[in-house]
């Protein structure tokens, strides 16, 4: 047995550590090449992949780098094509207006139509079923109404367009009978009888007067606020239905209201000074409300817009929101500061 040399304890020597074993001869010498491995340790996760360029198919079927979306303005539009849509609408009003008064009925008549047929789609989008032929002749009725009758009129080819729906649903059977119901009468409710106090305006002798101090003293809240909520905006007024809508927003729009209102109403119809600035405060505030009463129907819904006919602006409704809550409250007011 061979003896392990003094003061060099042997490999197989309990306790004690050995000198690592020397190569066997003609064993290729492998260089240090980097960190000893921990055993058990992670491995390193990979590096991420280069952000990929949005590509899209052309004609002939390349693919083609796509153009970067375009950029938002600060109050999520296009504001030029808001602006021309807009001027375009304007005109439309105007004209009808000061050519042929009861033009200014085809006009509207024309805008509520479109409406109701916005806000139904809308709904049914949201799994309701509000019938949508009732409402419409409803909406012919209560504008031809209230240009014959009155206001009388008006609420009486509401209330049979009410009991049309009721009658109307019954044929669907009792499943989801009183919601559906509710939805139509809403829609009923909110287009064509609000719009209905336009027609109200025009009636008397000096109605183009009421009606463009009406549309003039709206146009300007969402002007006003828009230019003011752009600017100075830094309070939001309801983040959670509007997030871009604030206080300031706010603010402008009565400034605005006021500051147009207020030579109108003395000027056209003879109304005292002070009472621009009640209607001006009031409209601001209706057109405000429905605004975002027509914003909590869209986020309640999930969309964005209740149509696409106007650029820059979406739908029809998405320009009466502020209109039709306005009309009755000028309608109101106007009966008590230039009474007929």
């Amino acid at each position: 047995m061979t003896t392990p040399s003094a003061g060099r304890p042997g490999p197989s020597e309990p306790g004690t550590v050995g000198l690592p074993a020397a190569p066997p001869a003609g064993a290729a010498r492998h260089e240090d090449t980097g960190p000893i491995p921990i055993v058990g340790a992670r491995p390193a996760p990979p590096p991420p992949p280069p952000p990929r360029t949005p590509t899209a198919v052309v004609d002939d079927g390349r693919v083609a780098e796509s153009a970067a979306p375009p950029r938002a303005g600060r109050a999520g539009r296009d504001l030029g094509a808001a602006i021309g849509v807009g001027v375009g609408l304007g005109a439309v009003i105007l004209a009808s207006l000061l050519i042929y008064r009861p033009a200014f009925l085809l006009v509207l008549m024309t805008a509520v139509l479109i409406g109701v047929v916005e806000l139904t789609r809308a709904l049914q989008a949201g799994d309701f079923r509000p019938p949508m032929v009732p409402v419409v002749i409803g909406a012919v009725a209560m504008v031809a109404l209230a240009w014959t009758r009155g206001p009388s009129g008006l609420v009486v080819g509401f209330l049979l367009t009410v009991l049309a729906v009721v009658l109307w649903q019954l044929a669907d059977g009792p499943v989801d009978y009183l919601r559906d119901t509710s939805a139509g009468v809403l829609v009923a409710l909110y287009v064509p009888f609000l719009a209905g106090f336009a027609v109200l305006l025009l009636v008397p002798a000096d109605g183009v007067a009421r009606v463009l101090a009406f549309i003039a003293t709206v146009v300007c809240s969402d002007v006003g606020g828009y230019t003011a909520g752009v600017l100075l905006g830094r309070h939001p007024m309801a983040p959670s239905i509007s997030p871009k809508k604030s206080w300031e927003g706010m603010a402008g729009s009565i400034v605005a209201c006021i500051a147009v209102a207020t030579p109108v109403l003395t000027l056209t119809l003879g109304a005292p000074w002070w009472s621009g600035l009640v209607f001006g405060t009031a409209i601001a505030a209706s057109a405000t409300i429905g605004d975002l009463g027509e914003s909590l129907i869209k986020r309640d819904l999930g969309i964005k817009d209740m149509g696409h006919l106007l650029p820059g602006h979406g739908g029809i409704m998405d320009r009466l929101d502020s209109l039709l809550p306005s009309a009755a409250v000028a309608y109101l007011l106007l009966s008590v500061f230039a009474p007929v």
